[in-house]
C-alpha cells in the first residue's frame, strides 16, 4: 500500500473548508473554528490506508478532497472493494454504528486530503453540534442503502447489468465531464470493478473490451470514461 505523504496540525485552516459539508453547514462559524482547531490533518498519497479493518477506532475522518475506497477484507485474505466515498463525507464513524472497531479498511483511491478528531470528541459533536448527528446518520443510511442495492443486483442480475450499474452509479458520485463523455474522476482498474459486482477480471475485461467496440466506454490505463450513459442505462435495466 502507500503510505502517507504528511501530517501536520492546521490550527489556522480556513472555516469555509467546512461550512459547505452537511455534517457542519448548520453551524455558527466560530463552531467551526474549535471544530478545526481538535483537528488533524492529513495527506495520502494513492493506495495508503487511512484506517484497517478490526483495528481500535480510535479517530474518525473527513475526507476534505480526493476519493477512497471502502474495503472489506475475507478470511482467506482476499480484498474486496464495497464502496467509493467522494470529497465531502465522513469515514470511519465506527461509533455511529455502535462499533469499537473500524468494519473496513479505507484506501486513498487517489492522492486524498483528510481531516480527523479522537473518538472521543464523537459524542461531544452530537450532543452539542446541530445536524451533525442527523446528516451523519443519513450518511450511514445511504451507504447501506447502497449496499442492499447491491446485495439485490447480486441475487436477480445477470453480470453485463451489474457492470452496468456499477459504472452508472461511479459516474454518478464520482464523474467529471470531459469532452466526449463522462470520466470517472480516479485510477479504478478493472480489478477493482470486479470486485464491486462480485465477478471475474476475465469477464469484466470482456464485457468492457466489447462495450468499448459499440462505442459504450473507454477504458485504458486505470482510467474508465463513459461515452454513452444513456446505451448504459439501456443495458443496466435490460
Amino acid at each position: 500500500m502507500g503510505s502517507v505523504l504528511s501530517q501536520k496540525t492546521f490550527p489556522r485552516l480556513d472555516e469555509s473548508l467546512l461550512t459547505h459539508m452537511p455534517p457542519f453547514s448548520r453551524l455558527e462559524k466560530n463552531q467551526i473554528r474549535t471544530i478545526l482547531d481538535q483537528a488533524t490533518s492529513r495527506r495520502y498519497e494513492a493506495g495508503a490506508a487511512i484506517f484497517e479493518e478490526g483495528l481500535p477506532a480510535e479517530r474518525f475522518y473527513m475526507l476534505l478532497d480526493g476519493y477512497v475506497r471502502v474495503v472489506r477484507i475475507t478470511p482467506t485474505g482476499e480484498q474486496v472493494t464495497a464502496l467509493h466515498i467522494p470529497a465531502g463525507q465522513l469515514l470511519g464513524i465506527a461509533r455511529a454504528l455502535g462499533r469499537d472497531t473500524y468494519p473496513a479498511t479505507a484506501i486513498s483511491a487517489s492522492e486524498a486530503i483528510v481531516l480527523s478528531w479522537p473518538m472521543r470528541l464523537w459524542d461531544s459533536y452530537v450532543a452539542d453540534y446541530d445536524g451533525f448527528a442527523t446528516e451523519t446518520y443519513k450518511t450511514v443510511g445511504h451507504r447501506v442503502g447502497e449496499m442492499n442495492n447491491r446485495i439485490v443486483e447480486l441475487a436477480t442480475q445477470q453480470v453485463e447489468q451489474r457492470v452496468a450499474n456499477a459504472l452508472l452509479r461511479l459516474i454518478n458520485q464520482t464523474g467529471r465531464k470531459v469532452s466526449d463523455g463522462i470520466e470517472i474522476d480516479f485510477p479504478i482498474t478493472r480489478q477493482d470493478l470486479s470486485e464491486l459486482t462480485a465477478t471475474t477480471l476475465h469477464t469484466v475485461s470482456r464485457l468492457l473490451s466489447g462495450w468499448e467496440k459499440q462505442g459504450l466506454v473507454e477504458s485504458k490505463r486505470k482510467r474508465i470514461k463513459v461515452r454513452d450513459p444513456h446505451a448504459l442505462v439501456v443495458l443496466a435495466q435490460t
